[in-house]
């Protein structure tokens, strides 16, 4: 992969992450980065919310998102350099105070950069190498596994030792999730079939074209 960079300058407001996150999927796709396309939107969903939400709706803010050899670097650029992302390890129930967390089960490492006049929150996603002899999970399957080791800190904080699910009760936990995000879509006033279904027919497309691959 050659280098890229790609930049782009907005304000902070939560009509605008549509619209990064579109923009994002047209750039990642002409630098055949598919694979990477989801996780990154999350990343900048996540890392724009936390401007709005620490910062101030209306900041103005950049997006830079850099293609490297070992995968791709985003960053958000924002004024304040007294409001820090931090790790919180809220409850499942908890509405807000999860994004860096979220971060850091998707990313490879996250950091923080303080210059004389604007903060830089910063995330990079490794492109995993193929190897035909030995072919690697499917992206969905890997942010899945990110995903349900994150549950298992927030979920079981109490118990020392168990940072990570047991085989065993992968299954359970699976079921775990998927309840917590219907009740999240149900308080929110999303009709939880209605995305199950959309979720469903994904899963059935997405495993079609891997077959055909």
């Amino acid at each position: 992969m050659s280098p890229g960079r790609w930049k782009l300058r907005f304000l902070a407001e939560a009509e605008e992450v549509a619209a990064l996150r579109s923009a994002l999927r047209v750039h990642l796709g002409r630098w055949d980065l598919e694979e990477l396309i989801e996780t990154a939107q999350l990343c900048v969903s996540e890392l724009v919310s936390n401007v709005i939400t620490h910062v101030g709706p209306g900041t103005p803010a950049e997006l830079i998102v850099s293609k490297e050899r070992a995968g791709l670097r985003i960053e958000v650029h924002d004024p304040d350099t007294r409001a820090l992302p931090t790790l919180r390890n809220e409850g499942v129930d908890s509405e807000s105070g999860r994004g860096m967390d979220l971060i850091t089960a998707v990313t490879d490492r996250w950091g923080v950069q303080l210059l004389a006049d604007k903060k830089v929150t910063w995330c990079e996603l490794t492109m995993t190498p193929v190897d035909q002899d030995h072919p690697v999970a499917a992206p969905g399957v890997t942010r899945a596994e990110a995903l349900l080791d994150l549950y298992a800190v927030v979920t079981r904080a109490d118990e020392p030792g168990s940072s990570r699910l047991g085989t065993a009760l992968a299954e359970e936990a699976v079921i775990d999730v998927i309840t917590d995000f219907l009740h999240w879509l149900r308080a929110h006033g999303s009709d939880e079939e209605e995305v199950l279904d959309r979720a469903q027919r994904r899963f059935e497309n997405r495993s079609a074209m891997s077959v055909v691959n």
